[in-house]
Formats: C-alpha cells, structure tokens, sequence
C-alpha cells in the first residue's frame, strides 16, 4: 500500500461546537481507507493484509506477525459477523464496529510511518508505531490488544444488544486473546512452573498461537447463534474447555489486571469481578464460568498456578 502525499488541510471545525480542531491527515486518511472497505468482509481482510506490507509496500519484518491476526479476521468473515448490515443475514453491529478500530490505527499507524503527518489519535496508534518500528512479538501484542480493548470499551451498548450466547462468546474472545499476550509477556503468569514455554507458545509469527485464539469449536460458524448457549457449551471442543476452564479461569482476575496495566487502559478492570468475566454479562450469571469437576482441571490449574 502506497501512500500518496497530502498537504495539510484547513484547520476543521467540530459541527455546533464552534471550537477548531487541528488537521490530521494521518486519521483522516485512516478512517477514508476503512470507510471504504465496511460494507465487504474481503475487502476488510485485504486492507488488514496490506497494513503489514508498510506504507512503501515492503515489510519483510512485519509480514510474519499478520499470521495470527489474519486466521481470526478470515474465521470472522466465514461466519458473517462483518458483512453489510444490509446483507441477508446481516452483519453484527459490536463486531463490525471493533473491526473498525482494529483496522483504523493499523491503518493510521501506517500513514504516520509513511510521512503523512498529524497527532496520534489514540493510545493505541502510539503503540502501533512502537511495533512498526521495533516489530516483536511483545509490541505486537501491545498494540493489536490495545486496539481490541479499546474497541471493547467504546462498544458497551452495541455487545448489549447481542444474544446471550454471543455475549458469551464476546468474553471468551477477550480473555483468549489477553491470555496469548500474557504467554509471550508475562509467561509466570500464564503458565506458572511452564513458563519456559510461554513465548514459544503464544508467538504470533507460529501455528502454536492459534490453539489459543481457535473460538471455532465454542459457537456455530455462522452469525447469528440459533440455539441456547448451554447447548453451545455442552459442544465445546475438549481441548478448549481444559484451556478456558483448567488453565485461564484460575488466574483471571490477575490477567485482566496485568492486562490493563500493561496496555494503559484501566477500564479492562471493570471488565472482570472475582475471577469472573463480566463484559456485557451479569456477575449473577457468573455459574457458566464455573470450572467442571474432574480431575484433569484441577491438575492443569495446579501444574500451571502462577508464580511471582
């Protein structure tokens, strides 16, 4: 992706405000980029693809660490959540929206590296940069979580439209994804006695990452889920349920707040209660988050139990 110099524009006003706002030619050609490709999932995929090539089109570097991102783009478009709100069926409102931000300061991030000059628009947009610039798998991690929990945070009331298993599924989303990032950054945490493993584990640039992000096995392929969320539940794939339940659940309330500290937003706590993840979900409907009984739960939490 190439991108073509712009001078700055006039300084814009915010409608009934009265009060100018700067120019920001990086922003606003982020937020162009991503307007043009809402309405159609490969289009989408195609600008998260390019983001990872740079602004000259070129970025040996960066391409390796779009593995990850792109598999869990490609299972979002199979399912349908990001296609048009006009399709039959339509796409989901809180998926397409935390898409969006995903993609603009992927997209910002990469103007600004290009020479398009303007302020960052966001936290996240700094940490973008920090990645293009030092590109590993920690900073990959930053930024891309920062980007996703940002989106989280801003998308309250649109997750509180989704049916009860998607709300589900929108916490599980979130604690996977934290839990991968923990694995490469604070792999005590996340693997106790095991920790030795965790970069190797939760490296985006390797197939190993996507164990944790596969979401496939908790929820139909398709958007939106027809069935009660306990028969999701009772389907879930057993490799799943021993990662949700044996190894994360435990160390929850410890991951949210590491979490939040190590991507500056702490709104992420308000996001968990007692180990329980709350996102768009009542803390009273907290059973589902209950580890089963048997054996094998209890030794993987003890196996894995975190360490200072």
């Amino acid at each position: 992706m190439r991108l073509g110099r712009r001078e700055p524009r006039a300084r814009a006003t915010r409608p009934g405000s009265g009060v100018e706002r700067p120019p920001n030619p990086a922003a606003d050609w982020a937020a162009a980029q991503v307007a043009g490709v809402r309405d159609d999932p490969l289009r989408r995929t195609a600008l998260l693809a390019r983001t990872y090539h740079g602004p000259e089109g070129r970025a040996p570097q960066h391409l390796p660490f779009r593995r990850a991102a792109m598999s869990f783009m490609r299972w979002q478009a199979r399912r349908g959540v990001l296609n048009s709100l006009t399709a039959q069926p339509p796409g989901s409102r809180w998926w397409r929206a935390v898409n969006d931000r995903l993609l603009r300061d992927g997209c910002e991030a990469m103007a600004h590296s290009g020479g398009m000059p303007g302020e960052p628009s966001s936290p996240a947009v700094v940490l973008w940069s920090a990645f293009i610039h030092h590109p590993t798998a920690r900073n990959w991690y930053r930024a891309h979580n920062a980007s996703i929990v940002a989106g989280y945070l801003d998308n309250r009331e649109l997750a509180e439209r989704e049916s009860m298993p998607e709300r589900f599924f929108l916490n599980v989303a979130l604690l996977r994804v934290l839990y991968t990032h923990a694995l490469v950054a604070a792999p005590k945490l996340a693997l106790g006695r095991l920790a030795v493993l965790g970069r190797l584990l939760g490296d985006p640039r390797l197939g190993m990452a996507g164990v944790f992000l596969s979401l496939g096995r908790v929820l139909p392929d398709r958007y939106p889920p027809a069935a009660e969320l306990h028969a999701y539940l009772a389907h879930e794939h057993r490799l799943g349920r021993m990662l949700d339940y044996g190894v994360i659940q435990p160390r929850l309330q410890l991951l949210y707040e590491w979490s939040a500290c190590e991507l500056g937003l702490p709104g992420l706590c308000d996001l968990v209660r007692d180990g329980n993840p709350t996102y768009a979900w009542s803390y009273e409907d907290r059973d589902v988050w209950t580890p089963p009984a048997g054996p094998l739960p209890r030794l993987l939490g003890r196996i894995t139990a975190p360490r200072p």
